[in-house]
């Protein structure tokens, strides 16, 4: 069970109750709901975005998520009728929806969008410079002559924000990537070596059962998504 830290925004109409109905779900995994979005694409889509606490997710996870999830929204029906599941992680120009995804990607640029007028303006564009209790620190780039260049954007003022591509941002989420992998690796290694080293007399494994995967599972450049479709019992 990862610790629960509640997102800035919610999700709104279905979204909003696909959200209630699978984050319990996810949290007992181990990973975060990041942000569900509902879409005509395809007649109808519902893209789930999640990840682990440190930012990782995999094409293995995504299916775990799926299936995890998958049963409650049968039972519920929160979308009424027939969709296509897509679960992802959130790329690297990811959204930014709670107060320690601010904080972990300080010194890195992003777009705010305010739910109202915030020093002149909805929209914002710039450097991440770090929080404090409630409000992002930001040095935007955009600022006409006549505006503050350093500001901070209230968190409870803000309807969405996410990181913006650049050749910084790139390098670093793959120098994070193999930092995990290098972990992960570790880890394993050592586990081989305990079991090695154990007496036991056999040992047990439990294979789940293969799901049936759509033409959504892909593994993408920016994001990893596992896709299905589902249909109303």
């Amino acid at each position: 069970m990862v610790e629960h830290e509640h997102r800035l925004t919610d999700d709104s109409g279905v979204a909003g109750a696909i959200g209630r109905i699978v984050e319990p779900a996810i949290e007992a995994l181990g990973f975060r709901l990041v942000r569900v979005r509902v879409s005509s694409m395809n007649g109808c889509t519902v893209q789930i975005m999640a990840e682990r606490p440190d930012g990782s997710m995999g094409i293995d996870e995504c299916e775990a998520v799926s299936r995890a999830i998958s049963p409650l929204l049968d039972l519920d029906d929160p979308v009424g009728g027939a969709y296509n599941l897509e679960i992802s992680s959130p790329g690297i120009d990811r959204p930014l929806v709670r107060r320690s995804d601010f904080e972990k990607w300080t010194g890195y640029q992003a777009r705010i969008e305010m739910t109202r007028p915030t020093f002149g303006r909805k929209r914002h564009k710039g450097f991440l410079r770090g929080v404090s209790e409630t409000a992002v620190k930001f040095e935007r780039v955009d600022a006409k002559p006549e505006e503050e260049i350093h500001i901070e954007l209230p968190f409870s003022d803000i309807a969405e924000a996410h990181l913006i591509l650049t050749d910084d941002l790139i390098r670093e989420s793959l120098r994070r990537d193999k930092a995990l992998r290098r972990g992960a690796d570790e880890s394993s290694s050592d586990l081989q070596m305990a079991s090695a080293d154990a007496e036991t007399p056999k040992q047990k494994s439990k294979t789940l059962p293969k799901q049936k995967k759509g033409p959504g599972l892909r593994s993408l450049e920016k994001e990893k998504v596992h896709g299905s479709q589902r249909k109303p019992a």
